[in-house]
């Protein structure tokens, strides 16, 4: 018995360590990489949850312009280029995607409206593409009862040097419970879809 208390409490205090842990690191993964003016910019998509619950910018520099890297966006999804994250993690959590390694013609007809699928299995809900601004941005979300609710926008911020700026942007009204528990994971699949797609773009040049 004080064997089984004694494990129960080692688990209890990593569950405690972990849980601070996140706590602390959330705002620095909820503004990886992004700038303060980037958080504070205004970006196109912002009006469509105009006071979002949750609100999270990441951000990387890709040695590249932004007619580089806009077709990576327009084919992003489950059946067509992935997310160009990590496959090992992906496949895990039962969400088996290919990861393009190049341009695919057939896939560059992206529309608002449609339906960019996250999974092969329909799970989580597919995003729906809100609005598209060639080479500037791609915004898709969750809507409920005609609102939007949820928003992934993609911007693409041109430098003097030639780079550009991949800003991922979320503006959210789902918060809370499961959403919490999530939020780690979904810092690490993000950070890796911005690399995925920076590799990628840098590659191409």
């Amino acid at each position: 018995m004080k064997k089984f208390l004694k494990v129960v409490g080692i688990l209890i205090i990593l569950l405690v360590v972990l849980v601070v842990s996140v706590i602390l690191l959330t705002p620095w993964m909820d503004r990886w990489g992004a700038t303060d003016a980037e958080v504070n910019a205004t970006f196109p998509g912002d009006e469509l949850v105009p006071a979002p619950a949750s609100f999270v910018n990441r951000a990387v520099t890709v040695n590249a312009t932004p007619e580089q890297i806009y077709p990576w966006l327009l084919q992003m999804g489950a059946g067509k280029g992935g997310l160009y994250s990590y496959t090992a993690l992906e496949n895990m959590i039962g969400c088996k995607l290919v990861n393009a390694d190049r341009i695919h013609d057939e896939w560059q007809n992206l529309e608002v409206g449609d339906k960019v699928e996250m999974c092969p299995n329909g799970t989580p809900p597919a995003y729906i593409v809100a609005q598209i601004l060639p080479n500037e941005a791609l915004v898709m979300g969750h809507q409920e009862n005609g609102e939007w609710v949820d928003l992934w926008q993609f911007i693409l911020v041109p430098q003097a040097d030639s780079s550009t700026r991949l800003i991922l942007r979320t503006r959210t009204m789902m918060t809370g419970g499961f959403w919490d528990i999530i939020h780690p994971g979904v810092f690490v699949m993000e950070r890796g879809l911005l690399l995925g797609i920076k590799e990628r773009a840098e590659k191409m040049r």
